[in-house]
């Protein structure tokens, strides 16, 4: 079987990566799939096109229920849809968007979300029916590069390398967008930086949004203590995290973070923003640390760094956590049956 699937690939996000593994769950079943980044097509009748033009394609899957899933309305082959997260938390917000994806829900043949909170959100703001939407955690994997240097990673982002064994780099993982929020805790952690100046926040993520990132840029040449970092693989920004203090996610909608999987899996305490998204994931005091305030933020740091028991506890067990549910083995079988479904 070959499947058309479309995503949103901006370079080294959480949805391209996203992508690339259920793709290759796919094709380890056999099946052809062609990956295809949404932003090339402009309109539902251009996939149409492409998929009456070439037989070939007897499917299609799109991640994200807006931004992938209405360019899929018009194609004459099953579909199945996986929530990204900002079409369940935002995009149902606004009237237009919700009647989209109602209509692409209806149409679909399953649909997947990453957690229960999710399927019920869907369910309760789209009219859906909900014995087609499947339950399924993302499958976690990480691999650290074995040629990354800690002073250099802190150099180029013009973080001080002096007293690097000293520092406590608390690392914010996101693309420069504003769901993603990097500026949510600049103030409060240039204050804290002035108490304390081992205590540094870096941000590393693509330059998603160019108009935002250059007020992110901005914001951050003023603040002391805190640094942008560029964008680095896969590989070294799991290398990265591994040497940081904490990761840090301050997301105002999260459909389920990767970054934070991420940290767990990799023996590293995450300080999460308390949305729905993440305290479906982080349990808090016992898989890792929830604020809802900068202030708060600042309070939840101080225990990681005094309370020793506390930061073995979150770390020992965000590590099963991870082991338990988002394992890749599971992910693999859910999209292979799926898949199976569209035959």
């Amino acid at each position: 079987m070959k499947l058309l699937f479309l995503a949103c690939l901006s370079p080294k996000t959480g949805n391209h990566t996203t992508a690339e593994r259920i793709r290759s769950h796919i094709e380890s079943a056999g099946h052809t799939c062609e990956l295809r980044d949404a932003a090339e097509f402009q309109s539902p009748a251009e996939v149409a096109n492409l998929i009456s033009s070439n037989p070939t394609f007897e499917g299609a899957l799109a991640i994200h229920l807006f931004k992938a899933g209405r360019l899929l309305l018009d194609i004459q082959v099953p579909f199945g849809v996986i929530f990204g997260g900002t079409d369940i938390n935002e995009d149902v917000k606004v009237e237009q968007k919700r009647v989209v994806m109602e209509q692409v829900l209806q149409k679909a043949r399953f649909a997947v979300a990453f957690t229960d909170k999710l399927k019920e959100e869907a369910e309760l703001y789209l009219l859906s029916q909900s014995s087609r939407i499947y339950v399924q955690p993302q499958g976690i994997q990480t691999e650290v590069s074995e040629k990354f240097c800690w002073s250099e990673f802190l150099r180029s982002s013009d973080a001080s390398i002096e007293h690097v064994d000293e520092l406590r780099v608390f690392l914010l993982v996101c693309g420069l967008r504003r769901v993603k929020d990097p500026l949510y805790l600049v103030e409060v952690f240039s204050e804290w930086h002035y108490e304390n100046p081992l205590n540094v926040l870096v941000i590393i993520g693509p330059k998603i949004d160019p108009l935002f990132t250059v007020e992110v840029e901005a914001v951050v040449k003023r603040a002391a203590g805190v640094f942008l970092a560029q964008e680095r693989s896969q590989q070294e920004l799991h290398a990265a995290m591994k040497r940081c203090f904490a990761v840090v996610n301050s997301s105002v909608s999260e459909g389920m973070s990767a970054a934070i999987l991420e940290a767990m899996d990799l023996g590293v305490p995450v300080l999460a923003r308390d949305i729905p998204g993440n305290a479906a994931v982080v349990q808090h005091e016992f898989t890792g640390l929830l604020y809802s305030s900068p202030q708060e933020f600042v309070h939840q740091s101080h225990r990681l760094l005094s309370d020793h028991e506390l930061r073995e506890r979150v770390v020992r067990n965000g590590k099963l956590y991870v082991e338990e549910h988002h394992g890749l083995n599971q992910e693999r079988e859910t999209y292979r049956r799926l898949v199976d479904t569209l035959l």
